[in-house]
Formats: structure tokens, C-alpha cells, sequence
């Protein structure tokens, strides 16, 4: 059990809304705040426009675990080639981590992604985040060199999937 008392894993509803929805914008400023904590620095969830993440070439999701009101996960992805999305602001609450709440976001992010016509999705993590590293690995994605110019490579993992139909 966690300190919430949820069970793992738990049924999550997930909800698209848009980035600029009051939970999202909760939610991205505490991954920040965590960011910024773990390596000093961190890219500013607030400077990105809410249209970024807009259907058909972006998408944001929530999760709502059961018996919970407010959302205690989330994550995006934005189209940046044709056929390539890039997944963005995966954070899940501490009170919520290990129920599964982001292998769900991110595998419904690229359902949805896959689609509307993606086959290839990048994103980027740190390096000290081993949750996130992990995750990814389970869920197939590799390293790749950076796609973002000025990232640190001893802070910065680059990582790509190739999607497929579920």
C-alpha cells in the first residue's frame, strides 16, 4: 500500500485536456520543482504554449486514480516531423508512484499517436531519474544521440521507440 492507501496497481481514468487546464499545470509545475531539486536546472513547463500540445498534432492526458479527485499523473506528446512525435511532461505524483499510472499514460499516449499516423516517438529524461529510464527501457525505447541542441550528455538521455498497432 501507498501513504494514500491506493493499492497497486489501481484503475486510473485518463482524461485529454488541454496543457493549460488548471491539474496540468499543477502537475508539470511540480515535475519542475522535482527537476530543478535533482539537477538544478530544468526547463520551464510554464514557457510552453498550451497550443503545443493541441489535437491533431499534440495531445496532454491526465490520470485520475480511482477514489481520487484531483489528478496524480500526466504527460504529452506534440508532433515535431511527420510521423514523429515527441513524448513531454511525464510526471507522476510521489503519493502515486508504483501503481502504473505512467506506463498507462504513456502507452495511451502513443496509441493515440500511432493513430493519427506517428511511428516513431522520441523523448528525453535525466539521468539520475532511474523510475523514468526504466520505464522506458521496459516499454521499448533506446538511446539515441540528442536530438535537442546544448543538452548535457552527462544530464540528458535521449531515447526512441518505433510504434506499432497495439
Amino acid at each position: 500500500m501507498t501513504p494514500t492507501g491506493l493499492a497497486r496497481p489501481v484503475a486510473a481514468a485518463l482524461s485529454a485536456v488541454p496543457y493549460d487546464h488548471p491539474e496540468a499545470r499543477r502537475l508539470t509545475a511540480a515535475l519542475h520543482a522535482e527537476q530543478t531539486a535533482m539537477y538544478g536546472f530544468a526547463d520551464d513547463p510554464a514557457a510552453t504554449e498550451p497550443e503545443l500540445f493541441a489535437p491533431p498534432h499534440g495531445l496532454f492526458l491526465l490520470a485520475h486514480p480511482d477514489g481520487h479527485d484531483e489528478a496524480l499523473a500526466c504527460g504529452g506528446w506534440h508532433l515535431v516531423a511527420p510521423a514523429t512525435i515527441e513524448i513531454k511532461r511525464m510526471y507522476v505524483a510521489p503519493e502515486a508512484r508504483g501503481l502504473a499510472l505512467g506506463s498507462r499514460i504513456l502507452r495511451a499516449l502513443e496509441r493515440e499517436a500511432y493513430e493519427l499516423g506517428a511511428r516513431r516517438a522520441i523523448l528525453e529524461t535525466g539521468s539520475r531519474n532511474l523510475a523514468a529510464l526504466a520505464l522506458y527501457e521496459h516499454l521499448g525505447y533506446q538511446p539515441i544521440p540528442s536530438y535537442a541542441p546544448g543538452r548535457d550528455p552527462l544530464v540528458n538521455r535521449a531515447m526512441a521507440k518505433q510504434l506499432t498497432a497495439a
